[in-house]
């Protein structure tokens, strides 16, 4: 069983950066992948970013790429989510969760967090 405990979400002004912390207390295995999604009350969960827990191996959905930033850092059995010029679409609750496939659909993860709130003003 691995709990995950995302911090970093807060109100931020358009154009912004935020980096959002998600740690792990259990074992990850090199098998494992490490996802972000995001979601808008009153919408379906959104993919953001995905890796591979044993090496870099990073994918993002069209609306982040080239702005957000995925990484892990082993020792600290930590993922993050690096987000810079953020826009007011960008607000949700961002949630790290753990998978097994490395896939953008959010079925595929069994272990999620319980999500930290991100808010960009205009």
């Amino acid at each position: 069983q691995v709990q995950l405990t995302e911090t970093g979400g807060e109100l931020v002004q358009a154009g912004g950066s935020l980096r959002l912390s998600c740690s792990a207390s259990g074992r990850i295995f090199s098998s494992h992948v490490m996802g972000w999604f995001r979601q808008v009350t009153g919408k379906e969960r959104e993919f953001v970013a995905m890796t591979r827990w044993s090496r870099n191996s990073p994918a993002y959905s069209d609306s982040v790429k080239g702005r957000f930033t995925i990484s892990t850092d082993r020792s600290e059995n930590a993922v993050y989510l690096q987000m810079n010029n953020l826009q007011p679409e960008d607000t949700a609750v961002y949630t790290c969760a753990i998978g097994s496939t490395y896939s953008r659909n959010p079925s595929e993860y069994f272990y999620w967090g319980r999500g930290t709130q991100v808010t960009v003003s205009s």
